[in-house]
């Protein structure tokens, strides 16, 4: 019997921080709807988490103003990453950014959309360091070409490798052949 008190508590818990999330980002969404940015194309919410598609020409603009606005103050890129949605999908490729606002507790999602033929970016190593190897990684990985980053090579494959292994038409063994003798 105990337990299922402890367990209902919990239960209650989780609940009031899910609300108290929800509730936290709701003025960040406010702040960024009456900013008048016109670079802020859909604006989603849920699950206490903020998403903005923007276009990929604007990015380094765009997290500039992020980084340095009064209110906003996202001083922080804890992530870039990227996705592959799908050889059958078009927009077939993501880049995801991270933000995080130290001084404001708050978190962003900025999420550009790219198609097959063209998966260029530009860099934003000249707003975030950091974006050095995040930007490297995902373009070991996914091969998203980061223009104007100041060393974009491989970080975890090796440079022969053929390929990037998270894209989603990647042979599972590879391009070599094994042998199963």
């Amino acid at each position: 019997m105990p337990e299922d008190i402890n367990r209902k508590k919990q239960l209650e818990e989780q609940s009031a921080t899910t609300t108290d999330a929800n509730d936290a980002a709701s003025p960040l969404v406010t702040v960024l709807q009456s900013g008048n940015y016109d670079w802020a194309g859909e604006i989603m919410q849920a699950f206490g988490e903020i998403t903005i598609i923007i276009p990929r020409e604007r990015i380094a603009e765009v997290c500039q103003l992020l980084k340095t606005a009064p209110g906003l103050e996202f001083n922080l890129l804890s992530d870039i990453t990227g996705a592959d949605r799908g050889v059958e999908e078009e927009p077939r490729f993501e880049v995801n950014y991270q933000l995080f606002s130290i001084a404001k507790y708050h978190r962003l999602r900025l999420k550009i959309l790219l198609n097959e033929d063209d998966v260029r970016v530009p860099s934003v190593t000249n707003v975030w360091r950091t974006a050095n190897w995040h930007e490297r990684e995902t373009f070991d990985m996914f091969g998203i070409i980061f223009e104007g980053h100041p060393d974009l090579r491989r970080i975890l494959l090796p440079e022969d490798w053929h390929g990037h292994a998270l894209r989603k038409d990647f042979p599972l063994r590879g391009y070599e052949p094994y042998s199963l003798t």
